[in-house]
């Protein structure tokens, strides 16, 4: 999953993450003192992230970022059994049997994220006009010309929205595109362009979005100048209208230090790890051991009903729904 904010409060991330990055892509080979994590883009834990592992067996952890999660996928599946690194992180479920397929694990991935891509509205600017709830919500004529999408052939949102019609229209997913296109929706191509560019809360003149459902409390931490403690929520998010996404992370096949590599996706699923993922890239952890931070308990809505797709069904028809998107949306 993308992180979606990226403000000054996350510099020290990035540049705490600089040397590691580098020193990540130089070609020098994993030694047992120091291992590979290959990731996407967005993936930036916090500074010290990773201190305990390496206070716990000695191994540093180098990253390596490899474009966005089908890029990584499409980079292992080449290198399968000969990887450019020890462990890979945030394959989801719209790649997963992709991965599988290719035998880029030794063994199953382990699940150690999950998130809901939901549409978001802008509190204020809906004014006296009622919050949508469900997708059927979204084709009423008091919403036309209020939403805006992320295309799914080129942003990872936009896809988990594309699949979250899917799975709730079924046969009939077409037509409910013709019916959001006939109510003026509009597409872009990534996910910081709808919420930053098009999204009323930045300038745009789309009150509703395709986000995620963590991004009403990303809004609170990162407001600038800052909100006042308990201050309402800027934006919310239509709960019936949510595709789950679940990361996983596992050893690469053909790692030279498959025990080591093992021990770092155990920490990786554990509870010190697990419990920075909230506040840093914007999901809720898998280890049910890990407490939500304040933030999530506040801000977060819990998210009772989900769409969602066999990963199978989604590694064999993704393309064919893509195509059939655009047909139909863009053209």
């Amino acid at each position: 999953m993308k992180t979606q904010f990226v403000r000054p409060a996350l510099r020290a991330s990035f540049l705490a993450m600089i040397f590691l990055i580098a020193s990540s892509c130089s070609g020098t080979p994993s030694s047992t003192s120091n291992l590979t994590l290959i990731a996407y883009d967005s993936f930036l834990p916090p500074e010290g992230a990773f201190d305990a592992f390496t206070e716990e067996t000695g191994i540093t952890v180098q990253i390596a970022l490899s474009g966005d999660t089908g890029e990584m996928v499409a980079k292992a599946s080449l290198t399968s059994g000969n990887p450019e690194g020890d462990v890979m992180w945030g394959v989801d479920n719209t790649f997963i049997s992709r991965a599988i397929k290719s035998e880029i694990f030794v063994g199953d991935p382990t699940e150690v994220d999950f998130g809901y891509v939901c549409v978001n509205y802008d509190i204020a600017a809906l004014g006296e006009t009622e919050a949508p709830t469900t997708l059927n919500d979204l084709t009423a004529p008091q919403y036309k010309g209020m939403l805006v999408v992320e295309n799914p052939a080129t942003s990872s949102p936009g896809l988990a929205f594309l699949l979250g019609t899917v799975a709730a229209f079924g046969d009939n997913w077409p037509d409910y595109w013709r019916q959001l296109v006939a109510n003026d929706v509009l597409v872009v191509d990534s996910w910081s362009e709808a919420y930053y560019t098009a999204f009323t809360r930045y300038g745009g003149d789309r009150p509703l979005v395709v986000s995620y459902s963590t991004s009403p409390p990303a809004e609170m931490i990162f407001a600038d100048p800052p909100f006042p403690k308990g201050a309402p929520a800027v934006t919310g998010v239509a709960t019936e209208t949510c595709f789950k996404q679940i990361e996983y992370a596992g050893v690469l096949r053909g790692s030279e230090f498959t025990k080591q590599a093992q021990q770092l996706v155990d920490y990786l699923a554990g509870p010190i790890f697990q419990s920075l993922l909230p506040e840093s890239l914007f999901v809720y952890p898998a280890n049910e051991d890990a407490a939500l931070p304040q933030s999530f308990i506040d801000y977060a809505p819990t998210i009772t009903t989900s769409y969602s797709l066999p990963s199978e069904d989604i590694s064999q028809n993704r393309q064919a729904w893509i195509e059939q998107w655009s047909d139909i949306v863009l053209r």
